[in-house]
């Protein structure tokens, strides 16, 4: 699930009750307030967007670039923005949302880098997708009790997207995907690093196999650069296929959703297809295998279920939520509220392995809030919104219906119909019958004990189910005694090995 965890406990805010707001209208000219202009040269097209301000202590760098909840992170103010053009002011004040402090009002007296973003890409929800606006950082002194107004101008723009440049190991995809275009009505691409074997351009016509790796939240494509030669020259060869996590919601998940498209259907029917035929890849299920660790772990499971006739083979490490039962904690069939336990307090989202609190469900989501345009928690595409839309449905807006209310955390039965297909446990206890015999062997899963995220408490929900299912799974579920997020059993050289093995034995004799 997270890329990157925080290094110290968190003061917990307990509740946020200010509404979202971007205010036409002049507050009194005393109040604390942002003026945002967009620099003259810079668009003639009136711009709708969600515009971000943060403030960072740091004293150096780019706040915008910092955004998140972990150590060090800067308050974020959010609003929409309407019709923004050069010429125009839009003032945002008291009414807006902020994270992770309740109110503007409560911004603690200090000398603050400030900077602004306008976000407007729709292809990807991300800080520095191509098409966004941003300001330069500048120092200001901050008083929220002594008012003023602090003047920023958007004065840049992210330039249109340039590929990395391929080297001897590494090469790179944008894949214009006809199955998302489609389903979007407008040119779709799938990204992609394709990281060959040592040797590969010395070894003439031969045919390699085709591992298929996806990342932690969020990461993108350009993490497969990473990835070149990793197998050695006599050791596993395998063609890596790093996936892209980065999609309009968030992190797509690769799978086929109401809100995202086919992106499952993309990967096996267009992209792999199109990598196996252009490296030389083997371009048969027994030679197609899967890893992942955290989104990746989930992902590789989801894929090796979904698709069980494609791959030979799942390596999942610390999945996210395989049982929605424990969607960390939260029974999403039977809870009542994402934000409160059924005893009324805050609900944890993560822990040190020592079990200590490290953030609430309130406080995660509050930053989604910031960031998702109209103050929604499902349209700011960090964790919680990425799930949301990929598992759940469209609303009548055509945006990702939520699981559970904002502001309040009351969760929305009538979606659950809809959740129900990407519970893996779920998907695979209801057809077991048809999945088992081709899912013998293919599935293995890690996860430490102490799991920051508590993802170990749906793997042995699966678990209870997958170890007694008849026929056997002959796969292999491991638990790691006090570890955490980052437990591995097996080094890559391992895991590599793990896998060319089971490429052996599903190959056919003819071969």
């Amino acid at each position: 699930m997270r890329r990157f965890l925080p290094q110290t406990c968190f003061a917990i805010v307990a509740s946020f009750l200010m509404a979202a707001s971007f205010n036409a209208a002049q507050p009194p000219a005393s109040a604390l307030r942002f003026e945002v202009t967009i620099a003259g040269n810079l668009t003639e097209k009136p711009q709708d967007g969600r515009l971000l301000i943060a403030l960072s202590t740091k004293g150096k760098g780019e706040p915008r670039q910092g955004i998140g909840t972990g150590k060090g992170a800067p308050i974020v103010i959010g609003a929409d923005a309407k019709g923004f053009t050069s010429g125009s002011i839009y003032v945002v004040d008291a009414k807006a949302v902020t994270f992770p402090i309740e109110s503007l009002a409560k911004l603690p007296v200090g000398t603050y880098t400030a900077q602004a973003v306008l976000e407007v890409s729709h292809d990807l929800k991300l800080i520095n997708a191509a098409g966004n606006y941003y300001s330069d950082p500048v120092s200001v002194k901050i008083d929220p009790a002594a008012g003023g107004v602090v003047k920023l101008t958007v004065s840049h723009q992210v330039p249109p997207e340039k590929m990395p440049a391929d080297t001897q190991n590494v090469k790179y995809v944008k894949l214009k995907s006809e199955l998302l275009s489609k389903f979007h009505g407008r040119p779709m691409y799938i990204r992609a690093a394709v990281a060959l074997p040592q040797g590969f351009e010395n070894s003439g016509d031969k045919k390699y196999p085709l591992r298929v790796h996806t990342g932690g939240f969020g990461t993108r494509f350009t993490a497969g650069g990473g990835k070149g030669g990793k197998g050695a020259v006599g050791g596993p060869q395998f063609i890596t296929l790093q996936l892209d996590g980065a999609g309009p919601f968030g992190d797509a998940y690769q799978v086929n959703s109401a809100n995202n498209g086919p992106y499952g259907d993309a990967i096996t029917q267009e992209l792999i297809p199109h990598v196996e035929k252009t490296y030389r890849g083997i371009g048969q299920p027994y030679a197609r295998v899967l890893d992942g660790a955290s989104t990746g772990g989930w992902v590789s499971l989801a894929l090796q279920v979904f698709y069980p006739d494609f791959f030979n083979g799942c390596w999942s490490h610390a999945p996210d939520p395989v049982d929605f039962r424990a969607f960390q904690l939260i029974n999403i069939y039977e809870h009542d509220n994402a934000y409160l336990d059924p005893k009324n307090l805050e609900r944890a989202s993560s822990r040190n392995v020592n079990g200590q609190v490290k953030m609430t469900m309130r406080y995660e989501v509050q930053l989604e809030r910031v960031i998702g345009r109209g103050d929604r928690w499902e349209l700011g595409g960090r964790d919680w919104a990425s799930w949301n839309a990929a598992f759940g449905p469209k609303g009548d807006d055509g945006y990702p219906k939520p699981l559970w209310d904002g502001k309040t955390g009351k969760i929305d039965r009538s979606v659950l119909e809809h959740w129900r297909k990407y519970d893996l446990r779920m998907t695979l206890e209801k057809n077991w019958t048809t999945l088992a015999p081709k899912l013998r062997g293919k599935i293995r899963i890690w996860v430490g004990e102490m799991d920051d995220y508590y993802l170990n408490n749906a793997v042995h929900l699966l678990d209870n189910f997958i170890s007694k299912a008849k026929p056997a799974y002959e796969g292999k579920i491991t638990y790691g005694p006090g570890a955490g997020h980052g437990y591995r059993e097996l080094s890559n050289a391992q895991m590599l090995a793990d896998m060319m093995a089971a490429v052996e034995r599903g190959k056919p004799k003819s071969d």
